[in-house]
């Protein structure tokens, strides 16, 4: 039972739970029982050693264990239930007295969910401007569909110079000895798409095919190979092979070729039509994203570590499901780029902050706003996720914890609310302008 509940810090309860004797007896008999079977003694058989001989031979204390945590559960839940906390993480539990006439008595130290504080989130003013597509932003889709047409020229009657595709051996000395990972063969290489250290594509431009010849640069001091980092290199190079792109020009032949369209001014038109859709929608996410960013600063309430821990957690399991999908696991990626695991965590730390606030400043209008979710409004929800994964409603109950996604209707009505009341204000964009 509950003897007492002491609020200890902003986010911290501290509550005494209390076992009785007669409960706490019976469970170190039930534990006994279960564990009978394995106790062996000299002078008995296996699983007929008395619990009074056991207990002298092990210690008085020896069923004690599994006795408390086989009441620990029910005990903490009624505890908690009594109080009507709400925790965040499990609580921290420590045995503070064990007596078999007096019973038990437990301490448990439970983080609970923090109390926000939150208001002025109707009206929230925010910049809202839609980019101006221009004829060059055309003409940089146009370019995609000539280089997806592109056919490549091979050259043998000048040099090398950049945006060339070369072909080249070479390998890698560090004085005089070659170092692991430094040699390739017939590698194809992209002249200024900075794929090698820097300093390497600039030393091949201006060279012919055949010639053969000396590339000394140093590797960069943040190299992902620690070795390496800062160490200055040569890699003698052979140049074997250059070509270029040659893109067409483009015109109606070209536009009936590659594209749905018959004419250029047809297809020109189409672009900017969808980059201007596409410009609108982009305008309209960084508005939302700026009006939300306003709501998350509103939140001053402190808030405990490991609600930002739980959401990294689930942002680096989501993320390593990602990399499972394309073959590679999160040991490997860190391999390749030479972080790990701490380092990829804190990339997500502030993205985690955000999110645990805005989740919690949205459950908070919810309830400012009397937010309610209707059965009907239930049913269909859960109707869209059983047509989604082709099964039946009742099914997906089964699956779906319902209060949770309830839960989840009230912030998404909650973030709906505050969005459709935000206002477009660019008078500080204008001004400078």
């Amino acid at each position: 039972m509950l003897k007492s509940s002491n609020k200890t810090d902003v986010n911290t309860t501290e509550l005494v739970i209390t076992i009785d004797a007669e409960a706490f007896e019976a469970a170190v008999e039930n534990e006994y029982q279960r564990q009978k079977k394995n106790i062996q003694i000299k002078g008995f058989r296996k699983g007929k050693v008395p619990r009074k001989l056991a207990e002298r031979e092990f210690g008085e204390g020896a069923f004690y264990e599994g006795a408390i945590n086989s009441l620990l559960g029910p005990e903490l839940d009624k505890a908690i239930a009594e109080t009507g906390i709400e925790l965040v993480d499990r609580p921290s539990v420590e045995v503070t007295s064990v007596d078999k006439a007096t019973g038990v008595e437990l301490k448990a130290v439970c983080v609970t969910k923090p109390v926000i504080e939150i208001a002025d989130y109707k009206g929230i003013k925010a910049a809202k401007k839609v980019s101006e597509i221009t004829d060059e932003d055309v003409q940089k889709q146009i370019d995609i569909i000539r280089k997806k047409n592109a056919r490549i020229v091979s050259v043998d009657d000048r040099a090398a110079q950049m945006d060339d595709e070369v072909i080249i051996d070479f390998e890698g000395f560090f004085g005089d000895e070659a170092f692991e990972g430094g040699k390739g063969e017939d590698h194809p290489l992209k002249l200024g798409s900075g794929q090698f250290i820097p300093g390497f594509e600039d030393q091949i431009c201006g060279h012919n095919i055949g010639d053969e010849f000396d590339v000394v640069v140093t590797f960069p001091e943040d190299y992902q190979m620690e070795d390496y980092a800062g160490k200055e290199a040569t890699f003698k190079t052979k140049l074997k092979a250059i070509s270029y792109e040659e893109l067409p020009e483009i015109d109606d032949d070209l536009v009936k070729d590659a594209t749905e369209f018959e004419t250029v001014d047809e297809y020109k038109e189409d672009i900017k039509s969808k980059l201007e859709d596409a410009a609108v929608k982009q305008a309209d996410s960084a508005f939302e994203n700026a009006v939300l960013q306003s709501v998350i600063d509103k939140v001053d309430s402190p808030i405990p570590n490991c609600m930002y821990e739980q959401r990294i957690d689930q942002l680096m399991n989501s993320f390593d499901r990602q990399l499972q999908q394309q073959g590679m696991s999160l040991k490997l990626y860190c391999q390749y780029t030479g972080m790990d695991e701490a380092s990829i965590r804190d990339t997500y730390r502030d993205r985690a902050e955000g999110e645990v606030k805005l989740r919690l400043a949205l459950e908070k209008i919810a309830e400012l706003e009397a937010v309610e979710i209707t059965e009907e409004e239930l049913d269909n929800g859960l109707g869209e996720i059983a047509a989604a994964n082709q099964m039946d409603v009742d099914t997906v109950k089964r699956f779906v914890d319902v209060e949770s996604y309830k839960a989840d209707m009230k912030v998404q009505k909650a973030l709906d609310l505050v969005l459709e009341s935000a206002v477009v204000d660019n008078s500080e964009e204008e001004s400078a302008e």
